[in-house]
């Protein structure tokens, strides 16, 4: 399983990112299992709706998101809230970040992000590119 973090969503709508075609690959692919985090829906939101002003691709993206992930959309709890301050903390990362990659080892999936430089370079997740699935 691939927990993608908004980050990968957005690059499979933007087209001029440089991970737009493994990224779309990803997230459209039936058979590529995918997860996401509640939170992404308001990374999504943010990062496409309000600093790219694309509201309507913005919703209809989080809508792909949801019908995509289905019972894989994870919602956070404060055992995830612990972990991901822990790893904030030890790895420099925003909390934000850091939840991303407290889900994916908790479950134990691989972590996907376009964040080179604060989860790729890190070891934290991998780049969509990277991203091996059969």
């Amino acid at each position: 399983m691939f927990l993608l973090d908004a980050s990968v969503w957005i690059a499979a709508k933007v087209r001029t990112d440089r991970y737009t075609d493994t990224a779309r690959s990803l997230v459209v692919d039936a058979a590529c299992p995918v997860a996401a985090l509640d939170l992404t829906l308001y990374e999504v939101a943010n990062g496409l709706g309000v600093r790219q002003g694309r509201r309507h691709e913005a919703v209809e993206l989080c809508r792909l998101v949801v019908e995509r992930c289905g019972d894989s959309l994870l919602a956070a709890d404060p055992k995830l809230i612990d972990s991901a301050l822990r790893l904030a903390a030890d790895h420099g990362l925003t909390a934000y970040d850091a939840a991303y990659v407290a889900a994916a080892r908790r479950h134990e999936w691989t972590l996907v992000s376009t964040d080179i430089a604060d989860l790729v370079s890190k070891g934290l997740a991998v780049a969509p590119d990277a991203a091996d699935y059969p």
